[in-house]
């Protein structure tokens, strides 16, 4: 007998929810119960008549109003802000929760799955880079499972199975090194938004492909890690991969390399999230060894790409550190986005409030909340 599993999803208008949904349509015994989304309304709608969930939430009132209108044939609640975020990820019916909303706005809605004992399926990077620290001893409280969906973090879980973690030596996180793998400083003076946007490999959302080709992204990437997986950061190496087919590898105390390969394809991490630890049938592009050729590794160019050294000292620093490096990033690319900024003043914004900062040792929630609260007004007032 083949038993439904109930989801919901926070961001499933964006590129990692929409990409669930499609893994959704492919697998019958998962169902939809509740939906968040930013502003797309129309999208919404249209994924609200194919799923048919419950519960939806949009951000503002206005939006929801509209949506309200336009679902008025169909049986389905809906509430903005917060208070629907909240309502999304503690529905009673769902299993678990994905979390594919961008920003720390993912921190209080992940806190309130966990109470509620849904597994998180976590593409929400922010909410164990600022809040790891009450969200694992949380999870295993309440003992529930924290699945990664980024494809480095999935991979490293992969690459765990059937192994004790005490028997782990280092994590290698792989990158592709971004568009601007080799560029000097002073060609990232001249670099454009367009440039920045043409990932080599991967098909993500604007925020993300910004993040990696700044570096940035690997640095969050290793503070998830740390919180992830319980393992010391001098225990954690980022290794440049431009092929992006080895997505991440566990070393292990007799020098063994277990790695997970695989074509760059975010669906992956998304179903082994969601069907841990089964694997299921997928369709699409297999790696062609062939084809491939050779893969090859490099260091990463700290000198150049100076956010991931700032992402480092953030995390060594620990506390309020890695709130404040992620929200002066957030704000920063927000800047770059609106063609207010140029590429390289992203790092040079970051390092400016890690300077401008008082560490809160162990931060609560709502300290998380005013350490970015005050990092986004002091950009706000020096970048109009």
């Amino acid at each position: 007998m083949n038993f439904v599993k109930k989801i919901a999803i926070l961001g499933s208008t964006g590129s990692i929810g929409t990409q669930t949904l499609e893994i959704v349509r492919d697998n019958p015994d998962l169902q939809v119960v509740g939906l968040s989304a930013g502003a797309n309304v129309a999208l919404l709608e249209k994924q609200v008549r194919e799923f048919r969930p419950k519960l939806v939430s949009l951000k503002c009132e206005a939006d929801c109003r509209e949506l309200k209108t336009r679902l008025a044939d169909l049986d389905v609640q809906v509430i903005p802000g917060m208070e629907g975020l909240l309502a999304v990820a503690e529905l009673e019916e769902s299993e678990i929760l994905v979390t594919a909303i961008v920003g720390m706005i993912g921190i209080r809605p992940t806190i309130a799955a966990i109470r509620k004992h849904k597994d998180i399926a976590l593409a929400n990077k922010e909410t164990l880079v600022t809040a790891g620290h009450i969200i694992m001893p949380l999870a295993a409280e309440m003992g529930v499972s924290i699945l990664p969906v980024d494809s480095e973090h999935s991979a490293i879980l992969q690459s765990l199975q059937g192994s004790s973690r005490d028997r782990v030596h280092k994590l290698l996180i792989t990158a592709s090194g971004g568009p601007f793998r080799g560029r000097t400083r002073q060609e990232l003076e001249k670099v454009q938004l367009e440039d920045a946007l043409k990932h080599p490999n991967w098909s993500m959302g604007h925020k993300i492909t910004i993040d990696s080709a700044t570096l940035v992204n690997k640095g969050l990437e290793v503070m998830e890690a740390k919180w992830l997986f319980d393992v010391e950061l001098e225990r954690i190496q980022v290794v440049v991969h431009p092929q992006s087919i080895i997505h991440s590898m566990v070393e292990y105390v007799d020098g063994g390399i277990i790695a997970q390969l695989g074509m760059p394809d975010m669906k992956l991490p998304i179903q082994y999230a969601l069907f841990y630890p089964d694997r299921r049938p997928m369709a699409g592009k297999r790696v062609d060894f062939y084809e491939l050729g050779n893969i090859t590794f490099e260091k990463p160019d700290l000198e150049t790409f100076t956010g991931f050294g700032l992402a480092m000292r953030a995390a060594e620093e620990g506390g309020s550190m890695p709130t404040v490096f992620n929200a002066a990033n957030e704000k920063a690319v927000s800047l770059f986005l609106d063609r207010r900024i140029r590429f390289v003043q992203i790092p040079e914004i970051i390092g400016m409030c890690m300077d401008n900062h008082r560490k809160i040792e162990n931060p609560d929630v709502e300290q998380i909340l005013e350490a970015e609260k005050e990092t986004y007004e002091l950009i706000s007032s020096r970048y109009r």
